[in-house]
């Protein structure tokens, strides 16, 4: 038999076949694969004509990695570093002539306006997104948040006049229900979640002393 006779250069017969980039992820990530996927109302069984459920998860997947809050704020005028409260300093007040809006800061905070009733999903389940199955250790979940630019100075005065605040790639480590407040870690350059010893965050950054 000749006709299955396997040719002498086989890797120039696989280089042809090669169809386009593979969609498989190389890069090092510390968040869950489904931690990226969006929740649909979708039943799992489609109707002819309807796309697959699977179909639509990766639509709107990568829908919604196209958009960037800082852009779409930005549209609509708002500066997302004077979302931030900062102290009152009278004696640094600008001339209402040099002031086109009000001379007085914004005093109003953002928790006022914050409402839940039509998230797509609980606290709870934002959280439980970093667990893989078959795993008991809870990873980050990706998010952003606004911080300042200078860790130090923000963590000892939040509210300091000399502080800039910018929307910044984090890990979402844990939630507080009493204080309804996320536990954040930034991003390294290479978009991980590491501690100072280069280790990834997991279990909400609980280790076994505490």
């Amino acid at each position: 038999v000749t006709q299955f006779r396997m040719p002498e250069d086989f890797k120039s017969v696989l280089d042809k076949q090669v169809v386009g980039p593979s969609t498989e992820t190389f890069s090092e990530s510390d968040f869950p694969v489904q931690s990226f996927k969006p929740k649909v109302q979708i039943p799992f069984k489609r109707l002819p004509g309807q796309s697959p459920r699977k179909v639509e998860v990766e639509r709107r997947r990568r829908l919604y990695l196209t958009f960037d809050i800082a852009e779409l704020l930005s549209r609509k005028g708002i500066d997302s570093n004077e979302l931030m409260p900062r102290h009152y300093d009278p004696d640094n007040m600008p001339p209402i002539e040099e002031k086109k809006d009000s001379v007085f800061p914004i005093y109003l905070p953002l928790q006022v306006f914050d409402n839940d009733e039509y998230d797509c999903r609980t606290p709870e389940e934002w959280i439980s997104l970093g667990l893989e199955p078959g795993s008991s250790k809870r990873k980050p979940v990706p998010g952003k948040a606004l911080l300042p630019t200078d860790d130090v100075l923000g963590h000892e005065d939040p509210k300091s006049q000399d502080l800039i605040y910018e929307w910044i790639n984090v890990g979402v480590l844990d939630y507080d229900k009493e204080t309804q407040l996320y536990l954040v870690h930034k991003t390294d350059k290479n978009g991980l979640v590491r501690d100072e010893e280069g280790r990834p965050i997991v279990n909400g950054g609980i280790t076994a002393e505490g």
